[in-house]
Formats: structure tokens, C-alpha cells, sequence
């Protein structure tokens, strides 16, 4: 049954403009940017095999244009839109840690950094740069590796941090295996990068572990 025979109430875009978007699910939400369906399946159905085939919207955001691609009623444009939606999210985030202490806004920085992090399929070492007040000067991705490890070099680190003339730093990788504890390599990365920077006067605020939908917070643990 096509979406426009559905009683009015349970139709995704009326019921957006009736309750709110917090009132829909995901499968709604994602059947709104798909907009139409395929034969047999409506916009709801398509978006309901996307969130099964990918898990989550973030999975479906971290997805390649191929693995996007090679799904029925899904292509290139598709894929170019999804991209675009998820970067003005992250921008829109962006925008708001320029503005204030990010510090003031833990749950903020950790949603951002999920965004970034979570639904990788190999590790990537991210680095937020901080000015004297914690407002966000700009976020890098700095290193990329494998499934399960990748290589951090405190130079280049310390390189950026005074390019962007940072008075503070906040330091995150992911976990695609999906535990988000530290391991003692982690651990003894974070020591290593503290004493690096602060011969430069820069201060490591935070090192962050996402792990799917959970964040391990070094400071909160004592651990930096």
C-alpha cells in the first residue's frame, strides 16, 4: 500500500507538521528524505531495509556509496544527499561549540565526536583544537588505520596545535571492535601526547573512546 492510502494521522510528513519531528521514528524520518519507494515497498518499507541492512542512521551515514548503491531504489544521489545531510549536522554542531565552552556542554562534544567516530570500520584519530575560552577553533582528522589499531605520531599532533595557535586540546579515536575501554596502548598514547604538548604550552583536556553508542571519557575516569 502506497504511502498517500494511509489514513492521514499515520502519514509521515502529516504527522511531522501535526507532532513534531521528535515524534517520528527513524524509519519514519528517513522515509521523508527518500520520499518515494519502490515497486512493492513504500518510502516507510525502503527506509525500514536500510536501518536493517546498516543497523542505525549512523550506520546508514557511514555506509560507502557503493554498499548505498547496490541496494534497490537506492544510487549515487541518493548516497551525495545522505552525505550532505550528515555534514550539515556536523557543521551545525560545529557552529555551536565555536560559540560557547565546550566544556559547558559535555554531552555536545560527545554527540560531535559520534558523529565523527561512530560506525567506522577502521580506527581514525581525531583532534579537536580549543582557544583559551574551550571554544572549538577546528576539529582534524588527523590518522586513519586498521580494523583495529592505528599510528599516532606526537610531532604531527604538536604540529597542528600551534598551526591553529590552540590553547587546549581534546583528543578522540573510535573503537570498531565496539568495547570502549582503553587499552594500556591507549593509555600510554595519552601520556605521551600530554608531555609532548605541554612543552608547548598546550593542555590535553579530555581523550575520548567512541565505541557504537558508547563514549569513554578519560578525564571522567581520572585518567588524564
Amino acid at each position: 500500500m502506497a504511502i498517500t492510502d494511509w489514513p492521514a494521522d499515520e502519514r509521515p510528513r502529516e504527522k511531522l507538521l501535526a507532532k513534531g519531528a521528535v515524534s517520528l521514528s527513524d524509519a519514519e524520518l528517513l522515509a521523508i528524505f527518500l520520499r518515494v519507494g519502490v515497486r512493492g515497498k513504500s518510502a516507510v518499507d525502503l527506509a525500514r531495509d536500510l536501518l536493517v541492512r546498516f543497523g542505525s542512521l549512523r550506520g546508514i551515514f557511514a555506509a560507502s556509496q557503493q554498499e548505498i548503491s547496490a541496494l534497490h531504489g537506492m544510487g549515487m544521489s541518493k548516497y551525495v544527499q545522505l552525505q550532505a545531510i550528515f555534514e550539515m549536522v556536523r557543521r551545525a554542531l560545529a557552529e555551536d561549540m565555536r560559540s560557547r565552552d565546550v566544556l559547558s556542554s559535555p554531552a555536545q562534544v560527545r554527540a560531535y565526536l559520534k558523529l565523527y567516530l561512530s560506525g567506522l570500520g577502521s580506527e581514525a584519530f581525531v583532534v579537536l583544537f580549543l582557544d583559551a575560552q574551550n571554544r572549538l577553533l577546528q576539529s582534524e582528522t588527523l590518522f586513519n588505520g586498521t580494523l583495529t589499531q592505528t599510528s599516532v605520531y606526537p610531532r604531527e599532533v604538536v604540529k597542528r596545535a600551534l598551526y591553529h595557535n590552540a590553547a587546549s586540546v581534546i583528543l578522540a579515536h573510535n573503537h570498531p571492535s565496539g568495547l570502549a575501554e582503553p587499552s594500556s596502548a591507549d593509555a600510554m598514547l595519552t601520556k605521551t601526547l600530554k608531555e609532548a604538548l605541554a612543552l608547548v604550552d598546550i593542555r590535553v583536556l579530555d581523550h575520548f573512546i567512541v565505541a557504537g553508542n558508547s563514549v569513554y571519557s578519560f578525564a571522567e575516569h581520572g585518567l588524564v
